[in-house]
């Protein structure tokens, strides 16, 4: 779907923890670094304590090995200025970004050499679809995530860490509701946890209420639960963060009515999952724009 061009002047932040033992942790203090470059990033791939990708606007790929002290311009040189939403990497010099929109401009690239060269590796030929996000369960078997098409959700799926991919059959995908969409304002629509190798999930808005997909063999068949975020034309989940195949985290809201009080307003829930029921906990109001799509 579709998401509103912004531009901004892009601040990175690498986070500083100190101090020792359990029973008593400094609060984490946080250093502002200018990255030099005027883009809107959305996805960011921590790799460890020093190095992380992050990526954005007009084909926006940033590098750090320094634990974001200082980022390097290192994206792929492209015919059109992609929105780059998603980008997961496996070390300092292995990465595969996503750039989202209709028809070709949906593309994946990989680099092995730390950005100096990418080969693109999917580009979308159906008018049709949307690509979102994408995610891995190690280095070699990962999923992209495309709005419904002939009424069920998408997804490629690669076997070699995104150096090719393939479009996965929809016998087990559920059907979509009616405006059913996934968001693709992070990349954080698709998503993995650590200790499930063959679970992933996916969040959905836009229609009339706001859903998680699930799957336990790497995208064949999937299970869907409504959750108690509202739907409808621009509000859902965004995201989700997985701890481990049982417990999730989700944030969602009404990019069109930020500043709503009501059950339309955005709004952040969590719940906890037992293989996909849930329980819901507080409501949490949002105190910014999420992001529209």
């Amino acid at each position: 779907m579709r998401m509103r061009a912004l531009t901004s002047l892009v601040l990175a932040a690498a986070v500083v923890v100190t101090g020792s033992g359990a029973a008593w942790r400094p609060a984490p203090r946080w250093q502002l670094t200018d990255t030099g470059v005027t883009a809107r990033l959305r996805g960011l791939a921590p790799v460890d304590g020093r190095v992380a990708w992050a990526s954005g606007s007009d084909s926006t790929v940033l590098r750090t090995v320094d634990g974001g002290r200082h980022w390097a311009r290192v994206g792929p040189t492209t015919d059109v200025p992609l929105q780059f939403r998603d980008i997961e990497a496996f070390d300092a010099r292995r990465a595969v970004v996503l750039s989202i929109g209709p028809g070709g401009e949906s593309r994946v690239y990989r680099t092995d050499d730390a950005g100096g060269t990418w080969t693109e590796t999917f580009r979308n030929s159906d008018d049709a679809a949307f690509y979102d996000c994408l995610t891995f369960f190690d280095d070699r078997h990962g999923l992209a995530l495309s709005d419904p098409v002939d009424g069920r959700f998408r997804l490629v799926s690669t076997a070699d860490g995104g150096r090719s991919w393939s479009v996965l059959p929809t016998d087990g995908m559920p059907a979509a509701l009616p405006g059913e969409f996934a968001f693709a304002a992070s990349g954080t629509c698709l998503v993995t946890a650590d200790h499930g190798p063959d679970r992933a999930w996916f969040a959905t808005g836009g229609g009339a209420t706001a859903r998680v997909f699930r799957t336990a063999d790497r995208g064949l068949t999937w299970q869907v639960t409504d959750t108690p975020v509202p739907g409808g034309p621009s509000a859902g989940i965004y995201s989700l963060a997985f701890r481990d195949p049982r417990h999730g985290v989700a944030l969602g809201g009404d990019f069109a009515a930020p500043s709503s009080a009501g059950r339309r307003g955005p709004h952040r829930r969590r719940w906890s999952h037992l293989d996909g029921r849930r329980r819901p906990a507080r409501r949490v109001p949002l105190r910014r724009r999420l992001g529209a799509r």
